[in-house]
C-alpha cells in the first residue's frame, strides 16, 4: 500500500495524484470514523467536528461523526476512517516542526485514493500555534480544533469528488498558511461546492 501525502504543505502546497479515483458514490450523509492514537482535547474535538460540518454543509453533505470502537454493533453505509497521530491538543511547549512537512496523508492503492486518511496532530498544533498571538492563547484548543477541522474537510473533499483537483480559493486551495487554518472563516469556494453537488448527482 502506498501512502501519498496529499494535504497541507505550508509552503509547497497540497498535492494528490491527479489521476487518482475512488470507486464509491459520493453520499449525502458520510460517516467519519475517528481513530485517535494519542491524547486529544474535548474542546478541540468538538470544534473540529463543528468546523468540518460547517464547511461541507453548503454542498449538501452531512457528516455523521463516530469514535472507532465506541459502538461496535452499529453499521454504516458510506464511511471514511480518519486516524489522528500525536497529541491533538494545545501544548504550550510543543516542538516546532519543519514547515515543509505534511499535516495529513491519504492512502492509495494502485493509484486510487482510498477512504482512509491520517492527520499529524503534532504538525497541525505546531502550525496553528505559530499563527497565534495575544488573546488567541486563551482559546488555543478551540483554534487547534478549527485547524484540524479544515484539514479534515480538505481531505474529505478530495475523497468525495474522487479527484486531486484543487480550488483557487477557500479551504480547497493548494496551499494554506497557519493563519488561514485558524482564521475566523475559511469556507468552500463556489467552484468546490458545485463540484461536490455534481458528484453527488452522479455527473
Amino acid at each position: 500500500m502506498l501512502r501519498v501525502a496529499i494535504c497541507i504543505f505550508l509552503s509547497l502546497g497540497l498535492t494528490v495524484p491527479l489521476g487518482a479515483r475512488v470507486d464509491w458514490v459520493s453520499p449525502s450523509v458520510l460517516t467519519v470514523v475517528l481513530d485517535f492514537k494519542g491524547p486529544h482535547s474535548r474542546v478541540s474535538l468538538k470544534e473540529m467536528e463543528r468546523e468540518s460540518d460547517l464547511i461541507l454543509r453548503s454542498s449538501g453533505v452531512q457528516l455523521d461523526w463516530r469514535i472507532l470502537g465506541a459502538d461496535p454493533t452499529s453499521s454504516h453505509g458510506d464511511l471514511v476512517i480518519m486516524a489522528f497521530n500525536g497529541a491533538c491538543k494545545y501544548e504550550p511547549a510543543a516542538p516546532i516542526y519543519d514547515e515543509l512537512g505534511p499535516l495529513a496523508m491519504t492512502h492509495t492503492v494502485d493509484g486510487e485514493v482510498q477512504p482512509f486518511g491520517e492527520v499529524d496532530c503534532d504538525r497541525v498544533v505546531s502550525s496553528a500555534s505559530n499563527a497565534m498571538s495575544g488573546s488567541d492563547y486563551a482559546r488555543a484548543d478551540l483554534l487547534i480544533g478549527r485547524a484540524m477541522g479544515r484539514v479534515v474537510a480538505h481531505e474529505l473533499v478530495h475523497m468525495l469528488t474522487k479527484s486531486g483537483q484543487h480550488g483557487t480559493e477557500g479551504v480547497e486551495k493548494p496551499a494554506l498558511s497557519g493563519k488561514q487554518l485558524i482564521a475566523a472563516t475559511l469556507p468552500l469556494s463556489a467552484f468546490d461546492i458545485d463540484r461536490l453537488k455534481r458528484e453527488r448527482r452522479g455527473h
